[in-house]
């Protein structure tokens, strides 16, 4: 998903982890050592198994299908039910925001110092620090905030057997969807490098409207929020 031409006209407008081994490092020259995930990242909850069972099927809230990336066909909805909204796509790497040692124009060609979101001191988040997911700009397909999806809301990928707990941290094109921050796929064991990186594999991202990590960028607290809304959802059968 990583052509991201109308994103900064996008961000001038709107706006955890069962444990995980390290991912090899990238062969890509340029690519540093996989961050390993921050010990309060390390903490069991739900199984993946139930929440992918929850999402199985699939109640579209999307008025079309988004793409992956371009020249993909356009075969993915956004699906709704329980208190939840959910798709499954591949994930690209997001390495915008604060630049670091690993994100910045010397490691993504197309590397943008901003996210749509930003954090409590004003600052705006780094994707090599942060899991956060992308979501779809607004278009005619979906508006995000019309599903109750906001900046700092909460999200649970799902990835061969883990789960990570993540925020809403920037937008996309409104096209395309399929892509979450650089810590995001480092610690779902995806090779986060942003120009070699991700993974075509499915990921399921599962986002629960009206449940926000305050602040956006205390990880800590999209587990717990996290944890609790993905509890209540699997409850609520």
């Amino acid at each position: 998903m990583r052509p991201r031409p109308l994103l900064l006209a996008a961000l001038c407008g709107t706006a955890l982890l069962a444990p995980a081994a390290l991912p090899a490092a990238s062969a890509h020259p340029r690519a540093p050592r996989t961050p390993v995930a921050p010990p309060s990242a390390r903490e069991g909850g739900v199984r993946a198994a139930d929440l992918l069972a929850a999402v199985r099927g699939c109640r579209r809230i999307s008025h079309g299908r988004y793409r992956s990336d371009d020249g993909a066909r356009a075969n993915i909805p956004v699906c709704g039910r329980r208190g939840a909204v959910y798709w499954k796509a591949d994930l690209d790497v997001d390495c915008d925001g604060r630049p670091g040692r690993h994100c910045n124009r010397r490691t993504d060609p197309l590397f943008l110092n901003a996210t749509a979101h930003q954090q409590s001191d004003g600052r705006h988040l780094s994707a090599e620090k942060l899991p956060y997911v992308v979501v779809p700009g607004v278009s005619r397909i979906w508006n995000p905030a019309r599903s109750g999806i906001r900046g700092g809301t909460v999200a649970a990928l799902v990835h061969r057997g883990r789960v990570l707990y993540a925020v809403v941290g920037d937008t996309g094109p409104t096209d395309l969807i399929g892509e979450a921050s650089y810590a995001a796929a480092a610690a779902l064991g995806i090779d986060p490098d942003p120009v070699r990186g991700g993974t075509a594999d499915e990921v399921t991202y599962v986002l629960f409207p009206g449940t926000t990590a305050r602040p956006i960028e205390n990880h800590g607290a999209a587990i717990t929020a996290g944890q609790a809304a993905a509890r209540k959802f699997l409850a609520a059968k």
